[in-house]
């Protein structure tokens, strides 16, 4: 048997979310166009009856500042430091060579075995970037995958094989699998239906709203009757930003909580109750116990 963890590393927007998603054919992770969607590190795991592969999806790292990006920045390098094996996933779309060799670099330096993914091949206007990630990868001397996760049919096809089977060849011995095979996440349904809403909300605003939203759980009655009944708090940090949330006459909110709705219903598998309510915490982010509260937040 064969199993351990393998952390996915690189900037933000980078694609590590789908990525994992597609992985483990299961939506565990949020996915948004917006950069810091993934806060927290999220748990995939693939099972079959040789090996096991947790996936872990980090947060894009980011530089250090007090308040949520320290958090986001440690809790990236955490899962480096925890993994048995890395991926670097490096999208075509990044601004720089220069932040392509810093992540490459960053993750050499962890010394653990590593594979390269070079993702959004299907950008056909950055397609000469593939060689230049190709020729920066060359004297690690790691496997260098490339792919797309935009189309669904072919990823699973094609790319997924070949990457699990790159995984496995890296993979630790193990005794018996780390988890339940079942499983496809240690996600806690809460922590899943609060995501879900925060994604909802993310997709639906706009400028540098989303940052500064967090969603947390006031009431979670799986067993009501008749049906579960979850009423969740939106955080915004600064009290215009509550109506912007709301839109006219409700109708945003409503929007969010309609879409929400449709997708909890789907993973729980019955019709609930939803409600949503907004509150403005003056810069929550910089609040060590609300941060605290919302799960954002290291023992050590």
């Amino acid at each position: 048997m064969k199993a351990g963890f393998v952390g996915l590393i690189g900037l933000p927007n980078s694609g590590k979310s789908t990525f994992m998603n597609l992985m483990i054919e299961e939506k565990v992770s949020i996915v948004t166009p917006r950069p810091q969607t993934t806060r927290r590190r999220v748990h995939g795991i693939w099972s079959s009856e040789e090996s096991q592969v947790v996936f872990v999806d980090a947060p894009g790292l980011v530089t250090s500042k007090p308040g949520l990006f320290d958090f986001l920045a440690k809790e990236a390098k955490e899962v480096m430091a925890e993994s048995d094996v890395l991926v670097a996933v490096l999208s075509l779309d990044l601004k720089s060579a220069e932040e392509a060799e810093s992540i490459i670099e960053l993750i050499a330096q962890a010394k653990k075995p590593w594979i390269a993914v070079i993702n959004k091949t299907d950008l056909s206007a950055f397609s000469h970037r593939i060689l230049i990630l190709r020729t920066m990868l060359l004297k690690y001397n790691v496997p260098i995958l490339t792919l797309s996760c935009d189309n669904k049919d072919l990823f699973l096809k094609e790319v997924r094989p070949q990457v699990l089977e790159v995984l496995q060849k890296l993979l630790p011995e193990s005794p018996a699998p780390l988890y339940d095979p079942e499983l496809y996440t240690t996600e806690n349904i809460r922590d899943m239906v609060c995501e879900i809403v925060r994604e909802k909300c993310f997709l639906n605003l706009k400028d540098e709203v989303p940052y500064t939203i967090a969603v947390r759980p006031i009431e979670f009655k799986e067993e009501a009757a008749p049906m579960p009944r979850i009423n969740l708090e939106i955080l915004v940090a600064k009290d215009n930003h509550k109506g912007i949330l709301i839109g006219k006459s409700g109708q945003l909110l409503k929007k969010i909580g309609q879409e929400s709705r449709e997708e909890i219903q789907k993973i729980m598998g019955t019709k609930i109750f939803l409600g949503l309510h907004v509150s403005a915490r003056e810069d929550w982010y910089k609040n060590n116990r609300i941060m605290k509260e919302l799960g954002y937040h290291h023992e050590h």
